[in-house]
């Protein structure tokens, strides 16, 4: 590793493939908060206080079909138990010596980009740096803010007179979730992914559709469990 110490501007430099990933997805989720009922403040503060990217779409189609708040809230939170392991495994490539004194602040925008990014960053013999994760975290965090905001805009009827772009931005929810399939769908994983959506599609067509996802979401864990 390197003996220099990353600033607070590397950070938000290394932050722009990020946003660029980031401002789409999170214009998307501002135009479906919006047209599924909630208003254009609502929006900005599940960006604002959740911060979970693909759990934030699945809690809309969670309350918008009426899912018990307490289901809803399970959901979303077995759904990012990952993020409570970036923490420590970041620390670890770190080394001992890391400071930690701010973590309880750049932790939180510890998503999966960020994390990626930070840990092959270190990989690369990069030394950890406090300022870095918050210029890392920083950059983020405002490009899924801004983009929140102006889809909450357009949402609330900027587009109207652009039914095209409205239509195709319907599709971005799925496109997102077959991304991130795609994103782990390997030989070794298929089997659980396989579980997975079986469990899903045979619970949500016997009890509902809050069922399935939660059955599906047990059986894709007790599966991966069980491979290794």
């Amino acid at each position: 590793m390197t003996d220099r110490q990353p600033t607070f501007l590397q950070g938000l430099s290394a932050s722009v493939p990020i946003v660029m990933g980031y401002l789409p997805i999170s214009f998307s989720f501002g135009v479906a908060a919006t047209q599924a009922g909630f208003s254009a403040v609502e929006a900005f503060a599940l960006s604002l206080f959740i911060y979970a990217g693909a759990s934030q779409f699945l809690a809309l189609a969670l309350l918008g079909s009426g899912a018990p708040l307490l289901v809803s809230a399970f959901t979303l939170i077995a759904m990012n138990l990952r993020h409570v392991l970036y923490g420590p495994a970041l620390m670890k490539q770190a080394g001992a010596a890391a400071s930690t004194r701010y973590a309880w602040v750049w932790a939180f925008g510890l998503t999966d980009e960020v994390f990626g990014q930070a840990l092959g960053a270190m990989a690369r013999g990069q030394r950890f740096s406090e300022r870095y994760m918050f210029g890392l975290g920083l950059g983020a965090y405002a490009a899924w803010l801004g983009g929140t905001a102006a889809g909450a805009y357009a949402g609330g009827g900027a587009l109207a007179g652009y039914p095209a772009i409205s239509a195709s931005l319907g599709f971005m929810l799925p496109a997102l979730f077959l991304a991130l399939l795609l994103s782990i769908l390997t030989r070794r994983q298929l089997p659980v992914i396989a579980v997975a959506g079986a469990v899903t599609v045979a619970v949500t067509l016997a009890v509902s559709g809050t069922a399935g996802i939660l059955a599906g979401m047990i059986a894709g864990a007790i599966a991966g469990v069980a491979r290794r």
